[in-house]
């Protein structure tokens, strides 16, 4: 444990920090309790719970990377809506026939505010 103290002051217990690395829609996120998150499209309406899985766990200054104890830790978030990322802008071109196409795309988003890490 860490303890902070001054001259002035008896030590006390520093807050621990809890936060973890979750597996969401194929990318890696370091979320903590409270946090508001993108994460790709998730089939679940605004409003609904979903859970995720952890990858890694540090609690404080004791770090958790054991598949094992993993498999029992949980990362609760509540959906809180759909959105669309930024347009990304495909072009393609072939010099001297007159070959170009343009083409758009927007990935379908999700947002979800985390709300509890059980360990």
């Amino acid at each position: 444990m860490r303890f902070s103290h001054s001259a002035n002051e008896p030590a006390k217990e520093l807050e621990r920090y809890v936060y973890a690395i979750v597996k969401a829609g194929g990318r890696q996120e370091k979320v903590a309790v409270g946090d508001t998150v993108t994460v790709d499209h998730l089939d679940s309406a605004a409003g609904s719970t979903v859970t995720f899985s952890a990858v890694l766990v540090v609690d404080g200054a004791k770090v958790t990377t054991d598949p094992k104890v993993l498999s029992g830790v949980k990362v609760t978030a509540e959906v809180l809506d759909e959105t669309k990322g930024k347009k990304i802008h495909i072009l393609r071109y072939k010099n001297k026939t007159g070959y170009r196409r343009r083409q758009g795309f927007r990935s379908q988003n999700t947002r979800v505010k985390i709300t509890a890490i059980t360990l």
